[in-house]
């Protein structure tokens, strides 16, 4: 079953309530959550005090990106919940694998981010510790960047990849302008969790219910 996770950072503060009761009547599996530090990418976005005033106002499951250096250090600082995800980048750690496994006993499911750039082929040796693998169509860092098309192909490469060794149960998700004209693309090409966010339904609360409804329609 394909899944929607809504970019949190896309929805207006002072309407949060509103947007979650949406979500939950909408039955939306994730809310996405990127956390940078102005180091891994030059930007802050939400953050720990955000991620715990999040938990007091619904039970939809986290999904945690997270755009920061050593994030092996800062895991226990989300109180990861079961089936919830966390991502990090290959690039962000000197160890990658002690990286996932602290998510994993954290009690979180443990997600590759991979840029545009990074080839799917380097996290053999990995695979085993992963739950998920998160395809960035966009350069981290920033929302309202145009997708490239050679990272939508890559989409399809990671799922052939994964399959070819064993993986099939690794879910791939996909983030950066996933609008309703690429999300069909990028769908056929076996993306399984779709980050929404201004480029299709976070442009208003009016839009949320429709354009949920129509991603749905569109993602299949």
């Amino acid at each position: 079953m394909k899944k929607i996770s809504p970019s949190m950072m896309c929805v207006e503060i002072d309407k949060l309530k509103e947007y979650l009761k949406i979500f939950e009547d909408e039955g939306i599996e994730y809310l996405h959550i990127d956390i940078m530090d102005g180091e891994y990418v030059p930007n802050y976005t939400l953050g720990t005090d955000y991620v715990k005033q999040l938990r007091k106002l619904t039970d939809i499951p986290l999904d945690v990106h997270l755009m920061i250096n050593n994030p092996e250090r800062k895991i226990e600082w989300f109180d990861f919940q079961e089936g919830e995800y966390a991502a990090v980048h290959p690039e962000s750690t000197q160890h990658l694998q002690k990286a996932l496994q602290t998510i994993k006993a954290a009690g979180a499911k443990a997600m590759v981010a991979i840029n545009p750039a990074t080839r799917v082929e380097s996290l053999r040796y990995v695979l085993d510790d992963m739950d998920g693998l998160l395809v960035m169509t966009v350069n981290p860092g920033f929302a309202g960047q145009r997708a490239i098309p050679q990272a939508i192909r890559k989409i399809e490469d990671c799922r052939n990849y994964l399959n070819a060794e064993g993986y099939s149960n690794i879910e791939i998700e996909v983030d950066g302008n996933v609008s309703y004209e690429l999300a069909g693309e990028m769908s056929k090409r076996h993306a399984d969790i779709f980050v929404a966010g201004t480029s299709s339904f976070l442009c208003g609360l009016e839009q949320v219910q429709p354009g949920i409804r129509k991603m749905r329609s569109i993602i299949g």
